[in-house]
């Protein structure tokens, strides 16, 4: 057999070939009378079908990423909130794979672009996977599933004229206002980082965290800070580096961990019992809205290090799949409707776009499957469970079953068609917010960073967009409409182009 430092070349099916760069034909025997392409050329046509079929479909967001495989070691004891295996005693050690992307961007696109960070990770644990599927940001831009994609829809390229567009953008903001507080983050001064080694990762939803066969459970949310702090780049910074090294994060964070400059990153939680949840101030579900450290302080849980390059980009980061729904015992979904539409959302598009098998793959794959009632489908490679039934009920093979779920929720309610209004709620942390800038000094890039994508925008649009920051506080929209006046009396202000489609009179 031949060594893996002195391979044979072969075709896909193990066949060795003599050369890789010859075809058979059938040949003019007089000169420059050139050949004929024959159907037996098994390694002329299985190359050729293979190279278009390279690619398979981009995410419809965080489709550009940088990933790397490491390890989550536990800090703190937390047995007194979750029985979760990976999470049981100080010092165990479970494998990671993450993946940190950008949202609105398609696979080519700068990597420092103004945007939310998405900030997955895969644990590996003994009784399954658990995914982290968060982002740098604490907040998301709404609250009601249905919107998703229409939201992703306005942050992306144009129907007609095929590039991004500020109108869409801010008249979709515009609409629908429960998305001030996460565009106060998104403008303010992290929404660039100088490093996807130096970002925030939050889980953003509510989780309920327990022990199995016990009728208790907390509710959690979960973070991850950088240990090496939090670092951003300014607007003038990100807008460079979009345009001479497009690709700066995807190096940043390969050539550091290539030299051992390994990103550590310690994971907390915030814990509220749910007799709180109750009488808390704001519905704790919401995800346009945070849970103040001050009420809920942040508890240690571990520490996350990435120490390994992936060894194919592709095999490892762009088919893996991440989930809020893939859960272990101890951690379970809470009733936020965010939350669960994503659950659906997640392993649908992993399905579509990588097949659905996609959990049979090394970089999706558990250290233990036993799911006999799921069988067949394209590209199965586990053995498919032999002759086992494939039937719930059998009597001919008898299974050991897991824990029971964490406790569930005692329901009374109707079912009703439900959109959820703004109130003068969804501006209450934003203007807390805004207080923090000014205290820090960021109140005048903030207004800058938002006034340079505003401007873009037709003047209707503009003056929805600073009546909206107005409900925050008049300071916020007086200086954002400042901003914008300095930059229409510069003539640096550019209008994109009217979405109204060309009359055919």
């Amino acid at each position: 057999m031949p060594s893996e430092d002195n391979p044979v070349y072969t075709l896909a099916e193990g066949c060795p070939v003599g050369d890789p760069s010859a075809s058979v034909i059938l040949k003019g025997i007089t000169p420059g009378s050139g050949g004929l392409s024959l159907l037996e050329d098994t390694q002329l046509l299985e190359t050729l079908a293979h190279f278009p079929r390279e690619r398979i479909p981009e995410r419809v967001v965080h489709a550009k990423a940088a990933g790397a495989w490491g390890e989550f070691e536990v800090t703190h004891d937390i047995s007194d909130v979750t029985s979760a295996a990976f999470l049981s005693e100080v010092g165990k050690k479970t494998k990671v794979l993450a993946r940190l992307s950008t949202v609105a961007g398609e696979k080519g696109s700068s990597d420092t672009a103004r945007d939310i960070r998405g900030f997955a990770l895969k644990m590996f644990t003994e009784e399954g996977n658990w995914d982290f599927v968060g982002n740098d940001l604490p907040v998301f831009f709404i609250r009601d599933p249905v919107k998703f994609p229409s939201l992703n829809r306005s942050h992306k390229r144009h129907p007609q004229t095929d590039v991004p567009d500020s109108n869409m953008f801010w008249d979709f903001h515009n609409n629908n206002q429960e998305g001030v507080h996460c565009l106060m983050q998104l403008f303010g001064g992290r929404g660039v980082p100088a490093s996807l080694r130096n970002v925030n990762g939050y889980g953003n939803h509510t989780f309920k965290f327990g022990k199995p066969g016990e009728n208790t459970f907390k509710y959690c949310k979960i973070q991850f800070k950088p240990d090496a702090g939090v670092t951003t780049l300014t607007q003038e910074e990100s807008v460079k580096l979009a345009g001479t090294e497009p690709d700066y994060h995807v190096k940043d964070m390969y050539n550091a961990i290539e030299r051992g400059d390994y990103p550590t990153w310690t994971m907390y939680l915030q814990v509220m019992d749910p007799k709180d949840a109750e009488s808390y101030r704001w519905n704790i579900f919401d995800i346009t809205r945070i849970w103040p450290h001050k009420d809920y302080p942040l508890r240690p849980v571990g520490r996350l290090t990435l120490n390994r390059n992936p060894e194919n980009h592709f095999q490892d980061i762009e088919q893996a799949a991440f989930s809020p729904s893939t859960l272990v015992p101890g951690i379970a979904a809470s009733a936020d409707i965010m939350l669960q539409a994503r659950m659906f959302s997640y392993p649908d598009a992993a399905r579509y776009r990588v097949g659905p098998n996609y959990q049979q793959l090394p970089c999706n794959r558990a250290q233990y499957v036993y799911s006999p009632y799921q069988r067949d489908g394209p590209m199965r490679m586990d053995g498919n469970y032999d002759g086992d039934p494939d039937y719930v009920g059998s009597s001919f093979k008898k299974m050991r079953l897991g824990p029971p779920d964490v406790a569930h929720d005692h329901w009374v309610g109707k079912v009703m068609s439900y959109s959820s209004e703004v109130t003068d709620e969804d501006f209450e942390q934003p203007r807390a917010l805004w207080s923090l800038f000014k205290r820090n000094g960021e109140d005048e890039n903030f207004a800058k960073n938002l006034a340079g994508h505003l401007c873009k925008a037709k003047p209707e649009v503009q003056a929805a967009t600073v009546e909206m920051f107005n409900k925050v506080n008049n300071e916020v929209g007086e200086a954002i409409q400042k901003v914008l006046d300095e930059m229409n009396d510069k003539g640096t202000a550019g209008i994109e182009h009217d979405q109204r489609r060309p009359s055919k009179a």
